[in-house]
């Protein structure tokens, strides 16, 4: 080879190789209570290096400052170990734990969620660093290290197993203000897991006589509005009414969540509703609405509130003392945690004000809830065939389960069976899962949004049953996380399924990408990742739902099918097209909801078309596809815009999460 040529490619090498690296950057040596601030840039990677002994422990905490950031930890080969990102977005605290198998130096990665966005800063720090931990409770208070101290929220966790509570403890603080730590006896608002004990309470009344499951709502309750269509009791207790969620429209109305929110305020709303999202029984859509129908049910049937029915027929049998559900927002609880959730600046309160039940509100302690979760094991309340049908799966119109049950949803972890469900609302982080083969039962509550109660509770499982599950995690990383990893997809292919993929009218699915990873985000729902199945097939990381991509004859991608719930749905591709174009000013004016009693501005700031409402800040439109819009905010997230006779705007359908094509109309 000619020496020169032969040196030029060196040099060429070398360059290219430099300019793959150049965003990377070795910042230093992370030691204890040693913080670091600095400034990262657009697609730049930190990283860390640790120093660690063998079977060592550590802790970090890194504060986004105006950045959403993703941390990757690597032991001392190079290897992957785990991924660190909570939905805390751009601001608030990000933790990350560390497990050394060998003695070495292992490696903390931080860079950007999104590679475009702009110039952030962050501080991380080591926070402890220790001898590994041997016992089992040992090893779940290794789990809650980063909460235990006395400057954060924390949580509160039992543990029941053959019949008795065998583990419990407080960590953390329940109230920031006044010092007060967190303890088995802390009462907290367990938002969603509220809805087992309202659909014990119908199940109870059915087992009296009372009522039926398969019993129309508006038997009971007449406000609920004639849809054409008959909406079950049983159908509320599965999600599979139809009905919009109640949260939703609240916020869709200009109500913000933090506000007082009383049941006479959801049943008010829930009376002008004009449509369903889908016909009862044919899909599964969570929807809290229908527990707080449920609730109401209870309380006309009984003739009694549904506090007073639940206190004296499920809590008191049971002696869970230290619980109740709150239908007065002025009522005081002692040794109640408050809630809270971090920013750039630390920790700030999450208020929360319901004063409606049978969604959400119940407010309990971990030592209760282990009550209640061994009454499913020895019914002391309630019966063997009563527990029966609150755990069967439910079906749809097809025959088809879905995973959930009555108030709760069944399946699988790692090879055994499952009965559960998590709660959030303001900072409150709540979760139940029960194991009734292995007789085993976790409770965990937490006081601070960014907690994941349902992961620590599956982490305390691994930790009690490691001889029973079937998938043990490796590396510390839940099978549902790492992906097939024979599975190789390559950029070309990877890129060609990005894009947006209209699943039904106004209800959007965006594939995106991350270092390689393709991830998912339905309307007004979260991101999730997508696991390598085949070259075209993908799992739903944590639900059970898979994608495949289905290519054409050019080896574009026009459409994906979704199968979930025992449905298969087409999702066509939306076409890009020249956002430029669109003529912003055909789409201004003020629209109406006769539903919500409420409307919105569309006018033009500064070439964007925005939605304002007086109760919220102003929502950015962005067109995705013609007389279609994104929104900025989780509630009105999708906008479709509608014509009348004369090709004029007439009038728009929003669709968020859990609610599609509310009409608002223009005002002429």
């Amino acid at each position: 080879m000619n020496y020169c040529v032969f040196k030029s490619k060196i040099t060429l090498f070398i360059i290219l190789l430099s300019v793959s690296l150049n965003a990377q950057f070795l910042k230093g040596e992370l030691s204890e209570r040693n913080p670091i601030s600095t400034e990262i840039l657009p697609k730049e990677t930190h990283q860390y290096k640790v120093v660690m002994a063998r079977d060592q422990f550590a802790f970090f905490k890194l504060m986004q400052q105006g950045v959403d950031l993703k941390i990757t930890t690597y032991d001392v080969s190079g290897n992957k170990i785990k991924d660190f990102d909570s939905p805390n977005g751009k601001n608030g605290y990000e933790y990350i734990t560390l497990t050394s198998t060998i003695d070495g130096e292992y490696v903390v990665e931080v860079y950007p969620l999104d590679e475009n966005q702009p110039i952030g800063k962050y501080e991380i720090s080591l926070e402890k660093i220790k001898p590994r931990a041997v016992t089992i409770n040992g090893q779940v208070d290794e789990l809650f290290t980063i909460w235990d101290n006395e400057e954060t929220p924390g949580a509160a966790v039992a543990i029941v197993q053959n019949g008795a509570i065998v583990y419990k403890k407080g960590y953390g603080m329940s109230n920031l203000e006044y010092d007060i730590p967190i303890v088995p006896s802390t009462i907290f608002h367990i938002a969603s897991v509220s809805k087992q004990f309202t659909v014990f309470s119908i199940l109870l009344l059915e087992s009296e006589g009372k009522l039926k499951l398969d019993d129309d709502i508006r038997k009971y309750i007449p406000e609920v509005p004639d849809f054409g269509k008959t909406i079950t009791l049983k159908h509320l207790a599965s999600h599979t009414s139809g009905l919009r969620d109640q949260w939703n429209l609240l916020a869709m109305a200009g109500w913000r969540l933090d506000d007082v929110i009383t049941k006479e305020h959801v049943l008010k709303l829930i009376s002008k509703q004009k449509a369903l999202n889908f016909d009862p029984g044919e899909e599964y859509m969570y929807c809290n609405t229908g527990f707080t129908l449920l609730a109401e049910v209870v309380a006309r049937v009984s003739g009694v509130s549904f506090a007073t029915f639940t206190k004296e027929l499920i809590f008191k049998p049971l002696k869970m003392n230290n619980t109740l559900f709150y239908d007065d927002h002025e009522k005081i609880i002692k040794n109640r945690a408050y809630s809270y959730y971090s920013d750039s600046t630390g920790y700030k309160k999450s208020v929360l004000s319901y004063a409606n039940v049978g969604a959400t509100s119940l407010f309990t302690t971990v030592e209760d809830l282990s009550l209640w979760a061994l009454n499913f094991s020895s019914p002391k309340i309630g019966g063997p065939e009563l527990i029966k049908k609150m755990n069967t799966p439910a079906v749809l119109n097809n025959g088809k389960s879905f995973g959930g049950a009555l108030g709760q949803f069944v399946g699988e972890y790692k090879g055994l069976n499952e009965i559960q469900h998590g709660g959030a609302d303001a900072g409150y982080r709540s979760y139940l899962t029960r194991f009734p083969d292995q007789n085993f039962s976790v409770v965990v509550f937490s006081n601070d949004a960014s907690f994941g109660s349902g992961s620590m509770a599956h982490k305390i499982t691994d930790i009690y049953l490691k001889d029973l599950i079937k998938a043990k995690p490796k590396n510390d990383v839940a099978a549902s996380d790492t992906g097939n990893d024979k599975i190789i997809i390559d950029q070309k292919t990877r890129k060609s399924y990005l894009g947006d993929y209209e699943l039904q009218p106004g209800f959007i699915i965006s594939i995106t990408e991350d270092s390689g990873q393709l991830l998912a985000q339905a309307t007004g729902q979260q991101i999730v990742t997508l696991i390598p199945v085949s070259q075209t097939k993908f799992k739903i990381a944590d639900v059970e739902a898979e994608i495949t991509f289905i290519p054409a004859v050019d080896e574009k991608v026009e459409s994906f099918k979704l199968e979930q719930g025992g449905q298969i749905m087409n999702a066509p591709k939306i076409i890009e097209f020249d956002k430029s174009s669109v003529d912003l000013s055909k789409y201004t004016g003020k629209f109406y909801s006769e539903e919500l009693s409420t409307a919105y501005e569309f006018m033009i700031e500064g070439n964007k078309l925005i939605a304002r409402h007086s109760r919220h800040s102003d929502i950015a439109l962005d067109p995705i596809k013609k007389d279609m819009f994104s929104g900025s905010e989780w509630f009105f997230n999708r906008i479709e815009f509608i014509k009348d006779s004369d090709d004029k705007i007439s009038g728009c359908k929003v669709s968020s999460g859990r609610v599609r094509n509310l009409l608002f109309l223009k005002e002429k």
